[in-house]
């Protein structure tokens, strides 16, 4: 089967209307705010993208996230897009005894978009009076657990932990500092299912590990800060170069259809 290999967005977008299915878009697609539906003519259309549509979608919606992988994340964590899921979630928070809450706004990232609330009647004040806007994501504030950060490249694994003793945002870009984590076998086969659910090639997986040793996905992203890494920036570019040819090679040899 011939099909073509686009590597570029320039080269995306100058023959978008001339892709059949079976070529492959190979590389994340640089989108504006809003031009998502953009992933799914493609996918819907059999052109093949490499990382996959969800994968690159998730990385850019914590929305999307919560709701494809909220059983991977704290308990409770829902997806907000209307009034009405704010009444349940109020529910739903009152009847299992929820106190303070975290809000995550759907496009901020760096823990900028991380807000804490005292209750869910909080959130709910904000979002009657317009506000917080929807969508966004909300979940219970979890006391005293490490963040923990875990670039996943192939059989290349390193994690560190991200500590900021002053502030519940533990993020290098809030003033965070970081230190080699050792990740058990467990965690790391816990990363590849959450990669495995949403189309990660690669990724970089936040776990929220608590006192008791439980642990839970917070984030998860194609790409994220290395400045808490031992590997440099060049290193892993070329990791991510070789993920990615390696699965259009892939594609070649089993006449285009991805495995």
């Amino acid at each position: 089967m011939n099909f073509r290999i686009i590597d570029s967005n320039r080269k995306l977008f100058d023959c978008y209307e001339d892709l059949q299915a079976g070529d492959v878009v190979s590389g994340r697609i640089r989108l504006g705010q809003g031009q998502e539906h953009l992933l799914l003519d493609l996918v819907s259309r059999g052109v093949q993208v490499i990382p996959s549509a969800s994968s690159q979608l998730c990385s850019r919606s914590k929305v999307y996230q919560a709701a494809l992988l909220r059983h991977f994340m704290v308990k409770e964590t829902l997806p907000i897009y209307s009034m009405q899921d704010m009444l349940e979630a109020v529910t739903e928070y009152g009847r299992v005894g929820v106190g303070s809450v975290v809000c995550k706004l759907d496009r901020a990232n760096g823990g900028l978009g991380i807000l804490r609330f005292t209750s869910i009647e909080d959130v709910y004040t904000q979002t009657a009076l317009h506000v917080l806007l929807f969508p966004f994501v909300i979940q219970p504030f979890v006391h005293d657990c490490k963040d923990v950060r875990v670039v996943v490249l192939g059989d290349s694994v390193e994690a560190y932990r991200r500590y900021n003793p002053n502030n519940f945002r533990h993020n290098l870009h809030c003033g965070g500092t970081s230190q080699p984590w050792e990740l058990t076998p467990a965690q790391l086969d816990f990363c590849h299912r959450v990669m495995a659910r949403a189309g990660f090639l690669y990724a970089h997986v936040d776990l929220l590990v608590q006192a008791d040793g439980s642990y839970s996905l917070s984030e998860i992203n194609l790409r994220g800060g290395l400045r808490g890494a031992r590997m440099s920036q060049q290193d892993y570019l070329e990791k991510v170069a070789d993920i990615q040819r390696c699965e259009v090679e892939k594609l070649k040899a089993s006449g285009g259809q991805q495995q």
